[in-house]
């Protein structure tokens, strides 16, 4: 199971998109929070915090323990969405999902391929096609990253989703027969060499060519003579 970690936010009651630059001016992260039983409410964070949650994390879809500084209430809360900047990526706001510890949660977990691989040995390339899974479990048995174990793949192998040794209480929500690693044999480029244009001969510099000369209309010759 991963760890959960500790994060502490305050109530934000600005809004609108100039209160929302003037947070992040100021080192701030506005996010909400939502769930099934909580009704949804905004709240702000300390950017170096979250970043240094996130920088020893797996995944930026981690459960943590969210603190609510004005009304000293924690809540086991999912982190649902993070988004960043398309230039800068500093992070611009988060969901966090508020769940209860027996409620399922569906989550992206990174998936790392594990193990020695016969057909890598034998020159082929082991491609791996899923880097993260979608699963569902109770935030108990939430697991900070899954295994692919590829050390029965010959050439030419494929690992499957159906194919993983998931953790006790996780299950897979995407199709078991989606691919998440093979091994291709290699590819050898051939070499084709183009067929060398056969040289012609140049023409004589001076004389008419030859097919010239035979095109010389033969009427030429039979002119009638001036009278």
């Amino acid at each position: 199971m991963s760890k959960i970690q500790a994060l502490n936010a305050h109530a934000r009651k600005r809004s609108g998109s100039g209160a929302i630059n003037s947070l992040r001016r100021e080192g701030l992260i506005p996010a909400v929070v939502y769930g099934k039983t909580t009704p949804s409410f905004n709240i702000r964070l300390n950017r170096k915090e979250v970043e240094k949650v996130l920088h020893h994390s797996a995944s930026e879809q981690i459960l943590v323990h969210l603190t609510i500084e004005d009304t000293k209430e924690t809540l086991l809360a999912l982190i649902q969405d993070v988004q960043h900047n398309p230039l800068t990526d500093k992070i611009t706001h988060i969901d966090f999902h508020a769940i209860r510890e027996d409620e399922n949660i569906h989550a992206r977990v990174p998936l790392e391929l594990v193990g020695d691989c016969p057909g890598v040995r034998a020159g082929g390339l082991l491609e791996h096609l899923i880097h993260t899974l979608e699963i569902k479990c109770l935030p108990k048995n939430l697991p900070e990253t899954i295994a692919a174990d590829v050390t029965g793949l010959e050439l030419n192998g494929v690992l499957h989703i159906r194919d993983l040794k998931l953790p006790e209480g996780v299950k897979a929500s995407a199709n078991g027969d989606i691919i998440v690693a093979i091994v291709s044999e290699p590819k050898v480029a051939a070499e084709t060499a183009a067929p060398a244009a056969e040289a012609k001969p140049a023409e004589p510099k001076g004389k008419a060519p030859a097919a010239a000369a035979k095109a010389a209309p033969a009427a030429a010759a039979k002119a009638p003579a001036k009278k």
